[in-house]
């Protein structure tokens, strides 16, 4: 498994990081112990988590993910070889006067600094650790395009928690040895230069990485980011590599198997449903067919070797699907293969952004 610096850090994190976010949901706390075991034997190193949860989230389930990875680090016993991600959660209504989201955290998550050291002397406890090695922001305070939303519209908030004001409580928390790094998720690229002209402006922690979407029916981390990525060393955490599953084929032609995620769960369709995805879908399909080649081992090879990714986040339900996404390093795109790519590509270009 090779490894990548995270950002301008000493850190080194492998390739593939493992995502959770199905543990205490889809996935018991056995099963979150066999999944990690199995990715640290085969050369992971990275782990990413968030305060919110399993998905979709839900009161009941708020945090059960972080206890599970806290009850294996005890029975391991190997933090110092682990990277541990974890996210804070901020508000989530699109108008000052809509209705409140998530209000089983904190009463409504902000990004002030008492909510970012509530929600990260929590994550701590949770995961039964002294320090997080990446303390990454969910999502953007302010109104963004995001979860598949087009059209922007500015709307700014009276009463949005500036970015200094969060950046200077992770700054505080980096200082009092809680975090080791910070880094960014669902951000646009205005949102990642302020962190950066603010760190550097005041001294304040560099973020080291963003999380992001990124997969072939989803390429938009190329218009504007990949570019701040290379150039300011914010390497992407590519998560959803397989669109939701999208991209394993099984969904195509209506199928909806047994216990798969958007059969159980009808409100994670829609960002990759329709038929432009459909139609893209089946087209890197065949490419895959006509290469010999797993198609979901294609799509997640894919994403990990872009230059601009750090790390590419897989997650599984199943020891049989970890197994089969694990295998994707060993998966080789050739330049035939990546040719057909682009050029399904410029017919469907963005089908899911």
């Amino acid at each position: 498994m090779k490894k990548k610096l995270l950002g301008n850090s000493h850190i080194e994190v492998s390739e593939i990081c493992l995502g959770t976010m199905t543990w205490g949901q889809q996935n018991s706390e056995s099963d979150a112990h066999s999944q990690l075991d199995l990715a640290i034997e085969r050369g992971v190193n990275f782990l990413d988590t968030a305060e919110m949860y399993a998905v979709p989230p839900k009161a009941e389930t708020y945090g059960l993910t972080e206890k599970f990875i806290g009850s294996w680090l005890k029975k391991r016993k190997n933090r110092p070889s682990i990277i541990i991600a974890t996210k804070v959660s901020g508000r989530t209504s699109s108008a000052s006067s809509g209705p409140p989201t998530l209000d089983w955290i904190r009463n409504g998550p902000r990004l002030t600094r008492q909510q970012v050291f509530e929600a990260l002397e929590n994550s701590l406890r949770r995961l039964q650790t002294d320090y997080i090695d990446l303390y990454q922001i969910h999502w953007p305070e302010r109104i963004v395009n995001n979860f598949g939303q087009l059209k922007y519209i500015h709307e700014p908030r009276q009463d949005d928690v500036p970015i200094q004001e969060t950046l200077e409580a992770l700054a505080e928390a980096v200082n009092r040895g809680l975090i080791r790094t910070v880094g960014l998720s669902n951000e646009t690229p205005w949102g990642v230069m302020q962190f950066l002209m603010l760190s550097e402006k005041l001294k304040l922690p560099r973020v080291v990485s963003i999380q992001n979407p990124y997969n072939l029916l989803n390429r938009s981390f190329e218009n504007g980011l990949s570019e701040i990525a290379m150039n300011e060393k914010v390497g992407l955490l590519a998560y959803s590599p397989l669109a939701g599953g999208v991209l394993t084929g099984k969904y195509l032609e209506g199928q909806q198997p047994k216990n798969a995620r958007m059969t159980i769960f009808e409100r994670m369709r829609s960002r990759y449903s329709g038929s432009h995805a459909e139609n893209a879908t089946k087209s890197y399909k065949k490419i895959a067919e006509d290469n010999d080649l797993n198609f979901s081992q294609m799509s997640i090879n894919f994403v990990t070797q872009q230059e601009f990714v750090t790390s590419n986040i897989i997650g599984a339900t199943s020891i049989k699907q970890l197994e089969e996404n694990l295998d994707s390093t060993n998966c080789t795109l050739s330049e035939n293969v990546l040719d057909s790519i682009e050029s399904t590509h410029k017919i469907y270009t963005y089908p899911c952004p």
